[in-house]
């Protein structure tokens, strides 16, 4: 049955494929859940940020699950209409972490101010300034953002998690069967090899016994001749 899976290109194939794509999904899981456990936004990469939506405030833009990224750039690069990520500080947002839009942007001496509001909410956010931007919304990953909405599933949550563990954890008896199948019959083909060799030596030194018995015997037929 191994010796036909192994043989088979087709299954082989799609097995390397199913292997592939459930260790990428378990991955991109992983990273959906360092986002909604630990990373707390607080974590940056070269000023970028992953993060995932916790409210309907910026419906139908952003929903609740979808996983989005900032980056960080000077206050005077963000503008109205921008969707930022901020810290609030003040009111019911203190302590939060807000993605809202940007609905007016004030400067005084060289410092920046901003006021923003979620694109479904009727009032606008307290005034936030520019050290509490964690930066601006440059991308929603759609797949990232289909997962975590996944796993708020259970059903979801089982074929995200409990299949692609499978099918990994298959793959790898799979290969450790064919691999220690594989070395069993390379020792069984070393030990016929083995036995072969010691076969024709034995058979080799039968044949030089039989030769020197041989020899011996002609000698003596030749000695008796000569005596008679």
């Amino acid at each position: 049955m191994l010796k036909k899976i192994k043989e088979n290109k087709a299954l082989k194939f799609i097995g390397n494929i199913l292997y592939i794509l459930s260790f990428i999904l378990v991955v991109l899981i992983l990273i959906v859940v360092l986002i909604q456990r630990f990373s707390n936004n607080d974590f940056a990469i070269g000023g970028i940020r992953i993060f995932s939506v916790a409210s309907g405030s910026m419906a139908p833009e952003y929903e609740v699950g979808d996983i989005l990224i900032s980056k960080e750039v000077p206050p005077e690069e963000i503008n109205e209409g921008d969707v930022v990520t901020y810290k609030g500080i003040k009111g019911d947002v203190s302590g939060k972490i807000i993605t809202h839009e940007v609905v007016e942007k004030i400067e005084e001496n060289g410092k920046y101010t901003f006021v923003t509001k979620g694109t479904a909410n009727s009032q606008e956010d307290p005034k936030i300034t520019e050290d509490q931007i964690y930066g601006k919304v440059i991308y929603k990953s759609v797949i990232l953002s289909f997962i975590c909405k996944l796993l708020q599933n259970m059903y979801g949550f089982y074929f995200l998690i409990i299949v692609p563990l499978a099918i990994i954890i298959a793959k790898l008896i799979v290969d450790f069967v064919i691999r220690r199948s594989e070395k069993k019959e390379e020792e069984n083909l070393e030990k016929i090899e083995e036995k072969k060799v010691e076969e024709n030596l034995e058979k080799i030194e039968e044949k030089k016994v039989e030769t020197k018995a041989s020899k011996e015997t002609s000698e003596e037929s030749e000695d008796v001749k000569k005596k008679n």
